[in-house]
C-alpha cells in the first residue's frame, strides 16, 4: 500500500477546497466576523510567507497567546503546515510558568490578541528567546513601545499589516516526516516544573479522525469551541473540524454564559466543547432565559470529571447530551468518549450508567489497569488500578531541551512503564471498554485502610440544588489515619447547612465515607485548566485559613 504521509496540511487542503464554504465564526463586541475555510487556507498561505520572511525555517517554535479566533485557527494550520512547531501559551498559567515554558521550547516568534498585548509587555523582557512580536487587531502607541522596548525584540508587526500582499499560496512541504513534530503543549506544572509534550502531524490527524467518528461530527454541524485553543489541541476540534466539514464557533475572549447563549442561538450550534464550569454557568442561564437551543445535540464536557447532576438537568431541561470524555495533554488529549451502546434506552439506569462513566476506550486507544501490587487487574468493571495507556496519539517521552537536571529526567522516565504512560488515574474498565475512574492516586483518601474516591463525593454533593460547586480533600485523624474533608460553595441565592448535607448524603454513599468536616467557601479555586486546584485546599487547611464545621 502507499505511504503518503499524514500531515497537518492534508488535513488543510482538504477542508479548504472540499469544504470550502464552511466557516469560521469568531464573537466580537459588537457581534461576530466571518471567514470561510477556503479563506483560512489563503491566509494560512500567506502567514507561513510571513514567518519564513522572519526566519522561521525548519522546525523553529512559533508561539500563541490568543483567544479562540480565526486568526488563531490560521496559525493552528499555517504554522506545522510549513515544518515549524506551534506552541499554543497558555495565557492563564502564572508567570514563572510562562516564562519557563517559552524558554523550555525556545520559542522565536510570538502572536498575540491585542486584548492581551499589555498584560504580555510585562511579561516580554523575561522571554529572551523571542525575537519577533505579532499583534492580532490594533494597539496604543504605548503598549507597541512596551513590547519593542526589550533589547532582544527585534520587530513588532501587526498581524494583517504583515501577511497582506504576500502570496495567497504556498508550497507545503510534502516530504515531512509524519512523526516530526507539529506542535507543543506543556502540563500545568502541578508537581514541579510544566513538562513538554510534541504531538506529531500523525498523532493529531489519527486523533481528529477518531474523535470526530466517535462524537458523531459530520459536514454541516457548527461546533461551539468553548475548550481554549491553548489547552491540548482544544480536544483536536480545529483539526476535527476541517477533516469533517463543521464549521467552527469561536467565542474569543466571550465566555460568560449570556454571550455563548447569543452564539448558539444566532449561529445555530449543534455541538461543541468546554469545561464542568463553563456549561454549569450555561446551565442556570438557560434555566432563567430559556432561549431556543433546540440546534443543540451535545455538548463535549472535558478537563474535570463532570457532575451527574448536571448531565441530568441538561438533559431534561433543554434535551442536550452532556458527553463526558477524557484524556491528558499527554494523549493528544482524548482517549475515551461516554457514547452510550444504541441498545440502552434513553434514560434508564444503564444509560445513565454509560453516559456517567468517563467513555469508552476510542479506537486504536489502549488501556490497562494496574493494581497496589503491581498486577494487571481484569476489565470487570470492578477491579481498580491506576490507568495506564498506549496509542498513536499518546507521548512516548517528555521534551528534553538538554537543560535539565538528572533528577527531573528521571521524574519524566518514571511516567513511563515498559512502553505504557502511567496516567496517575485510579478506576475500572467494564468489558465494554467503559472507563470509570474513582480518583488521581494522589487524591484518593485512605481511611482506615479503605480508599474513598474525593471525586465520588463531589459529584453526590453536588447533586444537592443548593451547591454550586464542592471540592473534596483528605486531611489527617488520629483514629482513621485520614477522613474527607468537604468544601462546598453555595449557589446564588440559595442556603444549606452542614447537616443538612450530611444527611442528603445518608444512602447515596456508604455511611463510613460521609465526611465529618465541611467548610463553606466563596470559590474553589481550579488550575490554569479549569481542574480543581486540591493542592491550594490542603494548604489552606495545613495553614488553619479553613472554617471548619465538625459534626458528631
Amino acid at each position: 500500500m502507499q505511504t503518503t504521509p499524514l500531515l497537518i496540511s492534508q488535513m488543510l487542503d482538504f477542508g479548504t477546497t472540499i469544504h470550502a464554504d464552511q466557516e469560521v465564526v469568531t464573537c466580537t463586541e459588537d457581534g461576530t466576523r466571518r471567514m470561510s475555510y477556503a479563506d483560512v487556507g489563503r491566509r494560512s498561505a500567506q502567514l507561513a510567507h510571513a514567518l519564513r520572511g522572519l526566519g522561521i525555517e525548519g522546525d523553529k517554535r512559533v508561539a500563541t497567546f490568543m483567544w479562540n479566533n480565526a486568526e488563531h485557527l490560521i496559525a493552528y494550520f499555517a504554522v506545522p503546515s510549513m515544518g515549524a512547531v506551534l506552541h499554543a501559551l497558555n495565557i492563564r498559567l502564572f508567570p514563572q510558568q510562562l516564562i519557563y515554558i517559552t524558554a523550555h521550547a525556545g520559542n522565536e516568534v510570538v502572536i498575540v490578541d491585542n486584548s492581551l498585548a499589555a498584560p504580555f509587555s510585562q511579561l516580554l523582557p523575561h522571554l529572551k528567546t523571542l525575537r519577533q512580536v505579532i499583534v492580532n487587531g490594533p494597539i496604543d502607541d504605548q503598549t507597541r513601545e512596551a513590547l519593542a522596548a526589550p533589547e532582544h525584540i527585534e520587530a513588532v508587526h501587526d498581524f494583517y499589516e504583515l501577511i497582506d500582499g504576500q502570496p495567497d499560496t504556498f508550497d507545503w512541504p510534502t516530504d515531512l516526516d509524519e512523526n516530526s513534530a507539529s506542535s507543543m503543549c506543556y502540563t500545568s506544572g502541578t508537581t514541579g516544573n510544566p513538562k513538554g509534550v510534541a504531538y506529531s502531524h500523525r498523532s493529531n490527524y489519527l486523533h481528529a479522525m477518531a474523535v470526530s467518528m466517535t462524537l458523531g461530527v459530520g459536514q454541516g454541524d457548527r461546533l461551539l469551541t468553548v475548550v481554549p485553543l491553548f489547552h491540548a489541541n482544544a480536544w483536536g476540534f480545529p483539526y476535527l473540524c476541517f477533516l469533517a466539514g463543521a464549521s467552527i464557533i469561536m467565542p474569543d475572549r466571550f465566555l460568560q454564559a449570556a454571550p455563548l447563549t447569543r452564539l448558539i442561538t444566532s449561529e445555530k450550534v449543534t455541538s461543541g466543547g468546554g469545561v464542568p464550569t463553563i456549561w454549569n454557568d450555561l446551565l442556570r442561564y438557560l434555566d432563567e432565559h430559556r432561549p431556543d437551543t433546540s440546534s443543540v445535540k451535545r455538548l463535549m464536557v472535558g478537563g474535570s470529571a463532570c457532575p451527574p447532576s448536571l448531565m441530568k438537568e441538561f438533559h431534561e431541561r433543554h434535551d442536550i447530551e452532556i458527553i463526558h470524555g477524557w484524556g491528558m495533554t499527554e494523549t493528544s488529549p482524548v482517549g475515551t468518549l461516554a457514547i452510550p451502546p444504541a441498545e440502552a434506552e434513553v434514560g434508564s439506569d444503564d444509560y445513565w450508567r454509560y453516559r456517567t462513566a468517563q467513555g469508552r476506550l476510542l479506537p486504536g486507544f489502549q488501556a490497562r489497569l494496574i493494581g497496589p501490587e503491581g498486577d494487571e487487574m481484569p476489565w470487570d468493571g470492578e477491579a481498580v488500578g491506576e490507568l495506564e495507556v498506549r496509542g498513536p496519539w499518546i507521548t512516548a517521552s517528555y521534551y528534553a531541551n538538554g537543560t535539565e537536571p538528572q533528577s527531573e529526567l528521571d521524574e519524566m522516565a518514571a511516567k513511563f512503564d515498559d512502553g505504557w504512560l502511567r496516567t496517575g488515574d485510579v478506576g475500572a474498565l467494564t468489558r465494554d471498554g467503559f472507563l470509570i475512574l474513582t480518583d488521581r492516586s494522589k487524591d484518593v483518601i485512605k481511611s482506615g485502610g479503605e480508599w474513598i474516591s474525593s471525586v465520588d463525593l463531589e459529584n453526590v454533593i453536588m447533586g444537592h440544588p443548593a451547591v454550586l460547586e464542592a471540592s473534596v480533600i483528605g486531611v489527617p485523624d488520629e483514629k482513621w489515619g485520614e477522613r474527607p474533608l468537604a468544601t462546598v460553595v453555595v449557589a446564588d441565592g440559595a442556603s444549606v447547612t452542614a447537616e443538612e448535607l450530611h444527611e442528603f448524603l445518608d444512602g447515596k454513599v456508604a455511611k463510613w465515607q460521609v465526611p465529618e468536616r465541611w467548610s463553606f467557601i466563596d470559590e474553589v479555586p481550579k488550575t490554569s485548566v479549569g481542574k480543581f486546584d486540591k493542592k491550594v485546599l490542603r494548604a489552606r487547611y495545613a495553614e488553619g485559613n479553613l472554617d471548619i464545621e465538625q459534626l458528631s
